[in-house]
């Protein structure tokens, strides 16, 4: 999880992103063309990729190479667009993921002489509730290709988020956030001199209070107003 906002680099202010930021489409191509290069420079380099065919030249280590110097000549195209739905539904499509198993203990319905039967929607008919039963060898390898592997994690925190640094950064951003807020205005008394409406106004720069100190009449403000356009052009 990358947080799209965030505290300045020596921790002083809280800096609030773009309400229409997410990812920089060229900046995301970039990096993922280097890190699939560099994991296919890594899978070689522990002889777990294998050439066959037409590509069988590739196992060389100086052709190899010279294949990937190739791929940075090129700008690698990464699919962005808005979600259908807005974030509430992509959010919601992500945390099935995140926060759920691969099927619930409710759609279990039997198991018995060796056999699962489980529920399941039929997208291709609108989402239809049916029934399937799976041996149990079967079933147990569809639920197991859910499992992730050995170091690999659901979420991964970055920024102030992170896990080594977010026990010191979260109290520093509720502070800073906090400050940031703006303060309820005070509650003024009306004096019998003073209509309660034109008591107080905010000011828009300092957000203190402003008071009423002259109240002009339409013709002293036409005599304070500045010149008009054709009274300047002449």
């Amino acid at each position: 999880m990358l947080p799209a906002c965030g505290l300045s680099a020596d921790h002083t202010r809280w800096i609030q992103a773009r309400c229409s930021f997410f990812l920089a489409n060229k900046v995301v191509s970039r990096v993922f063309r280097g890190k699939f290069v560099a994991a296919l420079k890594c899978t070689s380099l522990q002889c777990k990729l294998g050439f066959h065919g037409n590509l069988k030249l590739l196992s060389q280590p100086k052709i190899f190479s010279s294949w990937l110097r190739q791929l940075f000549r090129h700008d690698w195209v990464v699919y962005c667009k808005r979600p259908f739905g807005g974030p509430e539904q992509a959010l919601r499509y992500l945390g099935s993921y995140t926060h759920r198993v691969a099927i619930s203990n409710h759609r279990l319905v039997s198991l018995a002489d060796g056999q699962v039967t489980f529920r399941w929607r039929d997208s291709a008919h609108h989402n239809q509730k049916r029934l399937m039963t799976l041996p149990l060898e079967k079933f147990l390898r569809r639920f197991l290709l859910h499992l992730l592997p050995p170091g690999f994690v659901r979420i991964r925190n970055f920024g102030f988020l992170a896990n080594r640094r977010r026990a010191a950064l979260l109290p520093l951003r509720s502070q800073l956030l906090n400050a940031a807020a703006p303060q309820p205005n005070p509650v003024a008394h009306p004096t019998p001199m003073t209509p309660p409406a034109l008591t107080f106004w905010t000011c828009p720069r300092c957000g203190g209070p402003m008071r009423v100190i002259e109240r002009l009449t339409a013709a002293q403000i036409q005599l304070r107003s500045p010149p008009l356009s054709h009274t300047c052009a002449a």
